[in-house]
């Protein structure tokens, strides 16, 4: 996987960021052009949110180009382009929750940090608790704890997750008897399908108006207007006498 070579804590945030919700296997093909786009945090931070969603294009969620974007402003305007060791000031980040912050913790700085994530969590579900239905992370969280390799968790945790993915392929998913499993919709016909729509054409077309856009969501305009008016109220777009832009270019010609 490349984000496990050459090793830099921007990577790992980069990585960890994309990860959240999207397939490895689509991971594996924009991680690489991402990098190459955007190859530290001092890049990132300068370039504007529409070049960042059209290097995202294709892994979904895009509220997580815009996190990305805007950690990376805070790591060089807060920290001097220096991510913190500390998973609690990591957390402070846009997008960031608790195991994503213990996650790059991790690998960014082989630092001793425990974490779940799904492929942990099938590995000990599988092993520990054949017989228990649902399971909680708190039941797993002792045993991830238990077991870490203190001298190299960078590894032990590569090796688990690699495991995971194994045992996904090879049997039932364990994951289904957690209590915090829960199936990703179906992406044809869906409001990410459309949202992904919206973001394409102002990518291509910079600015339209607020009924072309609408129209993206089929013969549905009140679907279309509601989403649409999600996108601007999380700053990803916004608006100005009809016409729409993504949100970093508003007021620029």
């Amino acid at each position: 996987m490349p984000w496990r070579d050459n090793i830099t804590p921007y990577r790992v945030v980069v990585s960890e960021v994309m990860l959240q919700q999207t397939q490895v296997t689509r991971v594996k093909e924009k991680f690489t052009p991402f990098i190459r786009r955007f190859p530290d945090f001092s890049t990132l931070s300068l370039a504007s949110l529409a070049d960042v969603m059209k290097e995202w294009q294709g892994l979904g969620y895009n509220r997580r180009a815009k996190s990305l974007h805007a950690i990376a402003i805070h790591v060089m305007e807060e920290w001097e382009g220096v991510l913190p060791q500390s998973p609690e000031d990591i957390l402070i980040l846009p997008g960031i929750g608790m195991a994503t912050a213990a996650s790059i913790t991790v690998f960014a700085y082989n630092a001793p940090v425990v974490f779940i994530e799904t492929n942990i969590r099938r590995v000990f579900i599988h092993h520990f608790f054949s017989g228990s239905d649902p399971v909680s992370d708190a039941q797993i969280l002792p045993l991830v704890e238990l077991t870490l390799d203190n001298q190299n968790p960078r590894e032990w945790y590569y090796a688990l997750m690699d495991y995971g993915t194994w045992l996904a392929k090879r049997m039932p998913n364990p994951n289904r008897r957690s209590r915090h499993y829960s199936r990703q919709s179906a992406f044809e016909g869906s409001d990410r399908q459309i949202r992904g729509r919206i973001l394409k054409r102002l990518i291509s077309e910079t600015i339209c108006s607020l009924d072309i856009l609408i129209s993206e969501a089929g013969d549905d305009q009140s679907r279309g207007t509601t989403i649409l008016s999600g996108m601007i109220q999380e700053g990803l777009l916004c608006e100005s006498d009809g016409y729409v832009k993504i949100a970093d270019i508003c007021g620029k010609n």
